[in-house]
């Protein structure tokens, strides 16, 4: 028996298609254009997630229209990790105070240095709190 040739066994992966919906087939289509860079980025997109480029243009509208997921830009991710690093000093920031609070509530003694530290770690946190917000608010798209 001959060997197949070399380019032959190669294998693709499955590419994954959406789940049928109980409602019925879907027999409704619409046309959806992009230029070529557009196309890449979904293209990149889909192949990320293993999935046919239709079935994740279909997915990401639906997940989209019924409010799944809310679209986020790069610069808003930014953001949002910025928030969430702010908080997380703020909780550092704060656990600071409350150790001075219950040393200061026994009767023990705080050296001036101890506690500019944490106030100013604290205002720290919370002005990188207020900028993020700001920035977010400026972000936010009225929904309509």
């Amino acid at each position: 028996m001959a060997e197949p040739a070399a380019g032959r066994d190669r294998r693709h992966p499955v590419v994954r298609r959406r789940e049928r919906e109980a409602g019925g087939p879907r027999d409704l289509r619409i046309k959806v254009s992009y230029n070529d860079d557009e196309m890449t980025v979904v293209r990149a997109a889909a192949d990320r997630e293993n999935t046919a480029l239709a079935s994740w243009v279909g997915t990401a509208a639906l997940a989209v229209a019924t409010e799944t997921v809310v679209p986020v830009s790069a610069d808003a991710k930014d953001v949002l990790k910025e928030v969430l690093r702010s908080r997380a000093q703020l909780r550092r920031a704060g656990n600071n105070v409350n150790q001075i609070a219950r040393v200061l509530n026994s009767e023990g003694e705080v050296s001036d240095a101890q506690l500019r530290s944490a106030i100013a770690a604290l205002e720290t946190a919370v002005r990188r709190v207020d900028e993020a917000t700001l920035q977010l608010m400026r972000e936010r798209r009225p929904r309509s």
